[in-house]
């Protein structure tokens, strides 16, 4: 039965029709199908049971292996399984992650080996071969610089446009900022200059007493500007590497006696090009880092660095040639007639080829040998740091002592070795083990 009235409202041009139903009698509800409650008892309440101790044990084991999840007693042993089977894939994934870590890190240590292995090697080639290049070159050795200056940017130019068109170099390497090189140009110069100016006055065994500065240089520049932090036994390595060299080289030498008759002044230029050097190879450290970020991960070409600031130091060592002429004792206006005689002594022809012996192959081979060490060099610190290719450097000096002192062509009478040599030697290994040597706890912030 329905019931029904009618609701007027207040304006209400029409009234509206409300009916109620009665709820239905239990003889309506008994007319309802046999199977309804089949057919509805997906909707039923399920009742939460009770706690028991395998369920506690399972949520307990859920929540140590990361999951949570409800279940029942019939389920609780699938949890666990499933709980135990996400730690051991989180497990596996974290032990994978340090194994490749560990691989990257052994390569990576292997390359600078090497590299270092090759930078050395080159190191002591280039010193022996320059002084094998002064001998038919010996009345031409501010030809020789030039030919070296200029002659690199011939060659890393070409080299580079080689790789630009093999696709090795992009665009967007010869794009990158030019005010760095333009900094590596002029710091090479100017090293070059201050170390001429001084080396024309100091004798030949303080200089490598006063070159060990660059490795001070080179790490307090790295602390200043990379913000990089050395430990205790690398900064003792260092130390000790500096000082076997000295003792090396300047045993049973007048080094000390040299210095004092040099005047002070003489002596601090020598290490103001040293420290001029040392700035030019954390700027490059720069660039390499600064290139990362510009070109997204990628690193720039070892040739972009080398054939810009090759062309940089050249210019500012056009600028510099009155001031570096009159340092060789060459007047300025006598420089075109010198640069001429010492063409035809370098390719060993004319009237001024007498006492040109060994020209040009010897030359050619310092320029080579020269420019694979600069390119090795530049490498190691690109792959590693500047004062492991500082300490890469050092450690060539020793090695071209001894080979001085063997009977090599051109040379004549080889010289003695030093009477500390082994004891310096010693020292030197000793240093390059302590730099070596990483604790277990060190600091992962440390170059």
């Amino acid at each position: 039965m329905t019931s029904c009235f009618h609701r007027l409202a207040a304006g209400a041009v029409a009234d509206r029709t409300i009916c109620i139903r009665p709820p239905p009698r239990a003889a309506d509800v008994s007319r309802l199908p046999r199977d309804f409650a089949e057919q509805r008892r997906e909707i039923g309440l399920r009742s939460r049971p009770p706690k028991t101790e395998k369920h506690l044990r399972a949520v307990e084991a859920v929540r140590a292996g990361g999951a949570w999840e409800r279940s029942d007693d019939a389920e609780g042993e699938k949890v666990v399984a499933c709980s135990y089977a996400i730690g051991d894939q989180r497990a596996a994934a974290a032990e994978e992650r340090i194994e490749l870590e560990a691989a990257e890190s052994g390569n990576r240590a292997v390359e600078v080996a090497v590299a270092a292995a090759v930078t050395v090697v080159m190191g002591v080639g280039n010193r022996v071969l320059y002084k094998l290049a002064l001998v038919p070159l010996k009345r031409y050795p501010f030809f020789l610089a030039q030919l070296a200056t200029f002659g690199y940017v011939i060659v890393y130019f070409s080299i580079l446009y080689i790789r630009y068109h093999a696709g090795i170099v992009t665009d967007e390497m010869l794009s990158m900022p030019k005010g760095p090189f333009l900094a590596v140009g002029l710091l090479e110069a100017l090293g070059a200059a201050t170390g001429m100016a001084a080396g024309a006055i100091l004798s030949g065994a303080s200089i490598p007493v006063l070159s060990q500065t660059f490795l001070v240089w080179q790490i307090l520049l790295s602390v200043i500007f990379l913000g990089k932090r050395y430990r205790v036994n690398q900064l003792l390595g260092c130390f000790l590497v500096a000082i076997g060299v000295i003792i090396t080289v300047a045993s049973g030498s007048s080094a000390g006696h040299s210095l004092k008759e040099a005047g002070i002044f003489w002596s601090v230029l020598m290490i103001i090009s040293f420290l001029l050097q040392a700035a030019d190879t954390v700027v490059k450290e720069v660039i390499f880092r600064d290139a990362a970020r510009q070109l997204k991960g990628n690193s720039v070409d070892l040739f972009v660095v080398n054939s810009f600031g090759s062309a940089f130091q050249a210019l500012f060592i056009c600028l510099l040639l009155p001031f570096l002429s009159k340092l060789w004792g060459i007047p300025f206006s006598q420089l075109p007639s010198y640069l001429k005689d010492g063409a035809a002594c370098f390719l060993n022809i004319g009237r001024l080829s007498s006492g040109c012996d060994g020209a040009p192959l010897l030359p050619l081979l310092f320029v080579i040998v020269n420019m694979g060490y600069n390119i090795s060099l530049l490498h190691l610190l690109k792959i590693s740091s500047a004062v492991v290719s500082s300490l890469a450097s050092t450690f060539s000096v020793p090695m071209s002592v001894y080979l001085f002192t063997l009977p090599l062509p051109y040379l004549g009478i080889a010289s003695s070795l030093p009477r500390g040599f082994v004891a310096g030697a010693i020292v030197l290994v000793m240093g390059l083990l302590i730099y070596a040597w990483t604790p277990q706890l060190g600091s992962s912030n440390a170059s």
